[in-house]
């Protein structure tokens, strides 16, 4: 999201009732995350990152994996991103491990969604990674690769000295800019990437992972956008930005017209659920001000949709 932005009174206003009110909020059993321990060999989702740009200690930046068959595949790297991975690791999820995180995609270049693009290429190098990380996503992405490893030249130089040829390949990093279609297939999972409408932002995508046994789409920051529909068609999992219906009517008018034409509300997300039909739909990105993570079940039911759908707070798996 594009707080850092916006004019000054927006971002006070944001951050100081996110300040008093946004605290994770313990789901309902219905928007309760069913497993926190991985599935034997079932494909999951698990959030690692649920927030936005006001700091919140419970929720890091925008992060989401896809695990599958022993394999960890990350969207978007949000502030916190290592640090949540090697929790994971430890509440039964071994391939978010620092050094097994070497595949990720980025859905657009925000800063909320990239800030812990230089944690991800540095901190497992200092833990001896093998691999050079293989990264995903718009334009400007092999601009930006390359200005973080410009600023750390002196600290890479110096971590180099006395390395093997194989424990230098873990200081590479490959960025793929990519257009909207097929852009990564292995023996694990085949990724489409889907254009969105974020507002003035001229790259943004979604992501569609298709495993042996499931199927889940992450819409990445987008208004309601019939991309996502056909992207899901029927999907197992939906994973969509969202925020609150309540919040936005409260909210200045200003910051109003920011989130209608960027972001989707409970109201339109529940129509555009009832439209994709996916077995699932997981709450995440969450905007919340004066609002919870219940409130935002409540609006869904409210506005119609009457399947599944859960609050994505970090370090849940679904």
């Amino acid at each position: 999201m594009r707080w850092m932005a916006e004019p000054i009174p927006l971002v006070l206003l944001l951050v100081a009732v996110l300040g008093s009110h946004a605290g994770r909020a313990a789901p309902t059993p219905e928007g309760k995350s069913e497993s926190t321990t991985a599935p034997e060999k079932a494909t999951a989702v698990v959030i690692l990152g649920s927030g936005g740009p006001p700091p919140d200690p419970s929720r890091s930046g925008p992060s989401v994996a896809v695990v599958s068959r022993g394999r960890a595949y990350l969207v978007d790297f949000g502030p916190g991103v290592i640090r949540r991975g090697v929790e994971a690791s430890r509440m039964g999820w071994p391939e978010l491990g620092p050094l097994k995180l070497s595949t990720a995609f980025v859905t657009h270049l925000h800063s909320d969604h990239t800030a812990g693009y230089a944690d991800l290429i540095l901190t497992p190098i200092s833990l001896r990674r093998t691999k050079p990380v293989e990264v995903y996503g718009p334009h400007g992405l092999a601009k930006m690769t390359e200005h973080i490893l410009a600023a750390y030249e002196m600290d890479l130089d110096e971590r180099k000295l006395g390395k093997t040829a194989n424990q230098l390949s873990g200081f590479r990093v490959n960025a793929h800019e990519i257009q909207p279609g097929l852009v990564y297939e292995d023996s694990v999972v085949r990724v489409q990437a889907f254009q969105v409408d974020h507002g003035r932002w001229k790259h943004a995508y979604g992501y569609r992972f298709d495993a042996a046994d499931r199927s889940i789409v992450i819409s990445g920051d987008t208004r309601p956008t019939d991309a996502v529909v056909e992207a899901c068609s029927g999907c197992d999992v939906l994973v969509h930005e969202v925020y609150c219906e309540a919040d936005r009517k409260r909210a200045p008018r200003r910051v109003r017209t920011y989130l209608e034409t960027n972001h989707t509300s409970t109201r339109e997300l529940a129509g555009l659920a009832r439209r994709a039909k996916p077995k699932l739909v997981v709450l995440y990105h969450l905007l919340l001000a004066a609002c919870t993570g219940d409130d935002l079940l409540r609006e869904m039911k409210q506005y119609g949709y009457v399947g599944k759908v859960v609050v994505g707070d970090d370090l849940t798996a679904h």
